[in-house]
């Protein structure tokens, strides 16, 4: 059963050993450098986007950009220009794109960091650490972006939102902008004679080209590795950082009015308010704090349903907790296992009040942060430092019952903590580093069942070799949870653990218990740069009692899994393609106790072509599918043989009417289940300021053998299964509407519509069996009866029943909006007005999609929040 892992190894280890010994004819391009001057007092510079100021003559033009795509290292299309210059306290850039039809060049507007239209990136590496950039983009609209990009390039986090200013000017030549960037915004050493990586990029948006000033090869292993260098700068001081900013936040609910219900009356008003700063504790390292936060203006999460029982991953989208999250950052294994998932902190109150019939019950959405506080930020010598503290309140469900109130804990006071290092060396091409989390509850009233406390620490590296070309990189993570008898039990019984499996050798249940101790790492060679091919191969392992879901996220432990992975790519344009990737994968999963569970194959490819169309398809083949969770603690389960399918193809995302459609289809040996998934996505531009778009998909998953519930049969355990029928429909519209790049009007909604009806119930006889229908034993008519909300089973036929369950069909409806106007009033202090509205229920599993939508939805009186929220940053 382990042919397949040494297969792919010894592949691995022989093109590895092949392309190390061969000639390496793409070393690194010499960098090219630019020298900038310093203004002295004469020197006024306004930023209005025309180069007028007698300053910018201190300095030559940095020219002669080379094409980056689509045809790398060839003259552009159009050329461009850049001067830099500074004082002791900014860096000013001057841009110059030159542009032959400047009536042609495309000015769409939209919020910061919308990345639309004509744009000039500046990237500076003020570390000089080749890993991390400071990322400044224009576009020629005015609208502004930032960034910073770590990890060379391969993370690239948006929310960060200096203050800068900039401005864009369209002429007969072209178009021309200007920066003024605080020297406080940016992160360097206290030498007196400074050296920054530096480049400028251009996306020349009506020709889809992008060109850059110091060449990036498009088989380079990043991009901050490959920039130039700006020299000149002389005895610029660090600039300490210190940003207040106070809010405030008026909300107004409105609801379906419940009668006897006190807290369902129609409305409720809130008045709230708390303030974050940012404090530069020296120029490299930064406090960011947060006293009692709000993030109203945040969009919903999707609507999802989860049928495996997992919990669902959602994306991080707080402000707060978004940026600089690359740098405590700990992805460990593979898909979405993290040491560190921020939405721990702020979580659903994870108790429920104990109540009785005619009671009403106030419980909470979400644990309040009573406050957080984050240090970060990079060394010049470098140090990677990321610690973060944050305290959530004590939650009370508030119990109403004939006039009397009581309240019941729901969540205890709980401290998180996380620290994160890392240390490069090696001239930069290695790094080692290590991470600890923990998590405190003072648990009390009937909290038992939560852990008390949780520990984990992990270490990791990475060392690259010829110029990046080869990498190896690993880590390992300790775990280690603690809590009361009841709490570890719980643990052990979890979906993520399964310990009471019932052929399982190597786990068992003990409820004397009261910690836990895990490992989990992952070991990964190949390589990354250099030429048309890419490989790499990797080993991952989670031990069963590996447990992070107190403040990270672990999706399943008593895993082990290798996997191999090949791709190919186009350097050049090919014929009628733009570029072209393929792509190779093969995983095999085992556990603890040997069992070979999982081998999968797939193979895809991508192709744009000149016309800026795409088209993606794959196919994935699992001639080997065992899981030892579907039964959800009950034995190691095996479904038929799958293929799946999927094609995608887009039109020019540069086009004012745009869209892609495509499907994902999979079917499963004797019909054991079927998957199929049609979505799309079709955008409208009208004008520069205007974009509409909508996003719908439909979803079906019919399976002979869903999992139901476990019963009892004299002793005996009964793993009951139902043939299954799911459909789901949803969209998700978005219209933006741009004023000015500072004050936007963006709509976000999200139908979605699920029903699932079940029929053919039957428990499972032999989970393991090679055919489909010797793993089960059906139900005949007379052994199972409904009554309209249960069925009852007489499995023996002795006319009494031996056991039942109630009805597993269900429908469920939401609605999900927000109207957000978002105004900027000066660099860095904002008003928001929000209205969201939602609506959440449960259909008829009777009537279609579209009919439990429109009774569910648009016939119902949805719950609204209106909310203002205003903001004001103090820089001292």
């Amino acid at each position: 059963m382990m042919r397949q892992f040494h297969c792919s190894i010894t592949l691995l280890c022989f093109l590895l050993a092949f392309s190390t010994l061969a000639q390496d004819s793409s070393r690194r391009t010499k960098k090219r450098v630019y020298t900038t001057n310093p203004l002295t007092s004469q020197y006024k510079m306004t930023i209005d986007g025309i180069l007028d100021e007698a300053g910018w003559n201190l300095v030559e033009w940095g020219t002669d950009f080379i094409e980056n795509e689509p045809d790398e290292n060839t003259p552009p299309s159009e050329q461009t220009q850049f001067k830099v210059v500074y004082d002791e306290k900014n860096l000013y850039v001057a841009l110059r794109a030159f542009d032959s039809a400047p009536d042609s060049i495309v000015k769409r507007l939209s919020r910061r960091d919308g990345f639309e239209g004509d744009r000039i990136n500046v990237s500076i590496d003020s570390y000089y650490d080749e890993r991390t950039a400071f990322i400044f983009t224009v576009t020629a609209a005015g609208v502004k972006g930032d960034e910073i990009a770590t990890n060379n390039g391969d993370n690239i986090d948006d929310s960060w939102n200096p203050i800068w200013y900039t401005k864009a000017n369209i002429d007969g030549q072209g178009w021309t902008a200007e920066m003024r960037i605080p020297l406080s915004q940016l992160r360097f050493g206290n030498a007196d004679k400074q050296v920054w990586g530096f480049n400028v990029a251009r996306r020349f948006f009506r020709k889809n080209e992008t060109s850059v000033w110091n060449r990036i090869p498009i088989d380079a292993p990043g991009f901050v590795s490959e920039q130039g260098e700006l020299h000149g700068l002389v005895g610029i001081k660090p600039q300490k950082q210190l940003e207040i900013q106070p809010f405030t936040v008026t909300q107004l609910d409105t609801y379906p009015e419940e009668a006897g219900n006190p807290f369902r009356d129609g409305s409720d008003f809130k008045f709230n308010g708390g303030v974050d700063g940012k404090i530069g504790v020296t120029n490299d390292l930064t406090l960011d704090f947060t006293v009692n936060p709000d993030f109203g203006q945040v969009d919903a999460d999707p609507a999802a349903i989860a049928l495996d029982g997992f919990e669902i991953f959602f994306q991080e989208r707080r402000p707060f907790f978004v940026e600089n999250k690359n740098i405590f950052d700990y992805q460990f294994a593979d898909n979405q296992d993290n040491v560190f998932f921020s939405r721990r902190i702020g979580r659903s109150p994870q108790g429920f009040p104990s109540t009785s019939a005619g009671e009403f019950v106030d419980q909470p959405i979400n644990t309040t942060i009573l406050g957080a506080a984050k240090f970060s930020g990079k060394t010049n010598n470098g140090w990677s430092i990321g610690v973060l503290e944050s305290l959530t309140g004590k939650m009370f469900a508030e119990i109403y019952n004939n006039g009397d109130r009581r309240e019941e804990i729901v969540e205890p006071l709980t401290n998180y903590f996380v620290g994160r290092l890392q240390k490069d060396f090696n001239d930069r091409n290695s790094y080692v580093g290590g991470i600890f989390t923990s998590t405190n509850r003072n648990l009390e009233g009937n909290l038992d069942f939560l852990r008390k406390a949780a520990y984990t620490g992990g270490l990791d590296f990475r060392h690259n070799w010829k110029d990046r070309k080869y990498y190896i990189e690993g880590n390992l993570v300790t775990s280690h949870v603690t809590g009361s008898e009841e709490s570890i039990t719980n643990t052990q019984n979890s979906l993520t653990h399964l310990f009471q499996r019932v052929d399982a050798s190597h786990v068992e249940v003990d409820p004397t218990r009261t910690s836990l101790t895990g490992t989990g790492g992952k070991l990964e060679i190949g390589k990354a740069s250099s030429g048309n091919w890419r490989y790499n191969g990797s080993v991952v392992w989670k031990s069963p009692e590996l447990e992070l879901n107190d403040i990270g996220f672990l999706r399943q432990a008593d895993d082990i899994r290798q996997y191999f992975n090949l791709s190919y790519q186009t350097l050049k344009p090919v014929g009628t393609f733009r570029q072209i990737r393929a792509r190779f994968n093969q995983f095999t999963a085992f556990d603890f106790e040997g069992n070979y569970n999982r081998i999968q194959y797939r193979i895809g490819g991508f192709a744009q072509f000149n016309n800026n169309w795409f088209v993606d398809v794959g196919y994935i083949h699992k001639p080997r599918i065992h899981t030892n969770t579907i039964l959800q603690g009950g034995p190691r389960y095996r479904f038929s043989q799958e293929d799946i399918n999927f094609l995608f193809i887009g039109s020019d995302e540069r086009k004012k009417f745009r869209s892609s459609f495509g499907y994902v289809f999979s079917a499963a040996k004797q019909n054991n289940f079927k998957f199929f998934r049609l979505e799309g996505d079709v955008t409208y531009q009208p004008s520069n300021a205007l974009l509409i778009s909508i996003q719908p998909e439909f979803t079906k998953n019919p399976s002979k053998v869903q999992y139901v519930t476990e019963r009892d049969f004299n002793g005996t355990p009964r793993y009951i299964q139902g043939s299954f029928k799911n459909e789901s429909l949803s969209a998700s519209i978005r219209v933006n509407y741009t004023i000015n790049p500072n004050l936007t009007v963006q709509y976000y909604g999200q139908p979605f519509v699920f029903r699932a009806r079940f029929k053919d119930f039957k428990y499972v006889t032999n989970p393991i069996a090679k055919d489909l229908n010797e793993r089960f034993q059906l139900y005949d008519d007379t052994q199972i009866s409904f009554d309209g909300s249960n069925y009852s089973v007489d499995e023996d036929l002795d006319g009494n029943a031996d056991y039942g369950f109630g009805n597993p069909d269900f429908s469920f409806v939401q609605f999900r909006s927000n109207l957000v106007v978002r105004w900027e009033y000066i660099p860095g202090s904002e008003l928001f007005f929000v209205w969201s509205q939602g609506v959440t229920g449960f259909g008829n599993t009777d009537d279609t999609l579209i009919t439990n939508l429109n009774d569910q939805i648009f016939k119902q009186q949805p719950d609204n929040t209106f909310l203002i929220k205003a903001t004001y940053r103090f820089v001292l």
